[in-house]
């Protein structure tokens, strides 16, 4: 066995067992703070998690570089080799209010290149999964390929209410049309769940003006494993490294959308 092949083996297991470990601890009282403002959230639980992680990628591969949310792994500036881009809890928000709409997400990379991501749904217990060219999987069951079909006009759409209203990142103006156009909208709180919901075929594209790595380092992989494409709102590639504005679809709606999304 290689040891990329390896470390996804341990990945798959280890994200499992932190997330039974996060199901014990938020019965428990924990200490919850801020960050950039108060709907960015952070508890001790999404730090516990991130230095499990950390401590079992280290032990078993001591060489591997680790980008986390949380700022306990290293200051990545360049991928390669091996790095895990981990989001130790993936919908904070979700998870302090509702118990419920979080994950755990995990993306290894080699040379900049995505093998595997894994995406772990804590209170479903469900397990997504996505190998470079060998497909995405959700409890161990193939996903099959996006409608390649789907319109528009049939579309269900990932987006945060916030993006339609007056805001310094987007003319809402054309987001008000991109919402009579389309079928309908969602917001589920969680980027790693709504990459999980697209590769799944639950909701069709998701669009928002700021990802960090670690929130699209797994989805990323997933959707492309059943056919779809993650870029820039402009349409440009993803910048691993640093913050994006996203827009993921399945190809089919992919350039349509990006005609609705216009920076200011």
């Amino acid at each position: 066995m290689s040891e990329v092949n390896n470390a996804f083996e341990h990945a798959k297991k280890w994200i499992q067992e932190a997330g039974a470990q996060i199901r014990e601890q938020m019965n428990q009282p924990f200490e919850i703070n801020t960050k950039k403002d108060h709907t960015d959230l952070v508890t001790e639980i999404d730090k516990n998690t991130e230095e499990f992680f950390i401590h079992k990628i280290k032990e078993h591969f001591p060489h591997h570089q680790v980008m986390g949310e949380e700022g306990v792994g290293e200051e990545v500036t360049s991928l390669d080799g091996t790095v895990w881009i981990i989001d130790p809890i993936d919908g904070t928000l979700n998870f302090v209010h509702q118990r419920r709409f979080f994950a755990i997400s995990i993306g290894i990379y080699v040379d900049g290149e995505g093998l595997y991501g894994l995406i772990y749904d804590v209170m479903e217990d469900s397990l997504y999964i996505g190998i470079k060219g060998k497909g995405a999987y959700k409890n161990g069951e193939r996903l099959a390929a996006i409608n390649q079909e789907r319109t528009l006009e049939d579309a269900l759409i990932g987006i945060n209410n916030f993006w339609a209203i007056p805001n310094k990142r987007l003319d809402e103006t054309k987001i008000h049309e991109l919402v009579r156009k389309v079928k309908g909208t969602r917001s589920y709180g969680s980027a790693a769940l709504e990459f999980a919901f697209i590769a799944e075929g639950i909701i069709d594209a998701y669009i928002t003006m700021r990802l960090a790595p670690w929130d699209i380092a797994a989805g990323k992989i997933l959707v492309e494993e059943v056919g779809g494409i993650t870029t820039k709102v402009d349409g440009s590639e993803i910048d691993m490294l640093n913050g994006n504005p996203v827009l993921c679809s399945n190809k089919a709606i992919h350039q349509s959308l990006l005609t609705f999304i216009k920076e200011k």
